[in-house]
């Protein structure tokens, strides 16, 4: 009589888990960008700091390139050079609009059907930095089409970090070696 119900049990869960992992969120006083133009968010990013976690931890010399498969969605291939274990480690996934492709809320996927929130909250009008919040606080990046980052613009974006509520004291400044 027991074994009636696991099947339906398990088919519930894992209705409810799938339902969740494609669900993205945001931060609750993040707001995305409007008027975001995928096309030229494609290419090269470098990563110039971030919310240390696991799959990042000891990695400097990090990069983001995104471009388009075939059905539309973002490629994304991240890189980066573990310090730790001397050797390059890489990431590739695919992410996706959560709402128009107008609007910088995307969900991104390296583990099958697992998403997490991709939030570009703050932009130059060149597509030349971007602040991206994860789902929730524990995850933030700034990016940069080049290794470095006007003081000006790091200025604005921890501004706005902080305004979001984020811990920026606990940002890990990545190092890019020049080659």
């Amino acid at each position: 009589m027991v074994n009636k119900y696991v099947a339906p049990v398990l088919l519930g869960a894992g209705i409810t888990l799938m339902l969740y992992s494609c669900k993205s969120k945001i931060p609750e006083k993040a707001v995305p960008v409007r008027n975001f133009e995928s096309t030229k968010y494609l290419g090269r990013w470098y990563e110039i700091a971030r919310l240390d976690y696991k799959w990042e931890r000891d990695l400097d010399n990090v990069t983001a390139e995104y471009s388009l498969y075939e059905d539309g969605t973002i490629k994304v291939d991240n890189k980066g050079y573990n310090v730790k274990k001397d050797k390059w480690e890489e990431s590739i996934g695919k992410a996706k609009f959560v709402k128009k492709d107008d609007i910088g809320m995307l969900k991104v996927s390296f583990f099958g059907p697992f998403y997490s929130g991709y939030n570009v909250v703050a932009l130059d009008q060149n597509y030349k930095y971007a602040l991206v919040a994860g789902e929730n606080l524990k995850y933030l990046w700034i990016l940069s089409r080049q290794t470095q980052i006007p003081e000006s613009v790091k200025t604005e974006f921890l501004k706005k970090a902080q305004e979001i509520g984020y811990k920026t004291s606990e940002l890990v400044w990545v190092r890019h070696d020049k080659s």
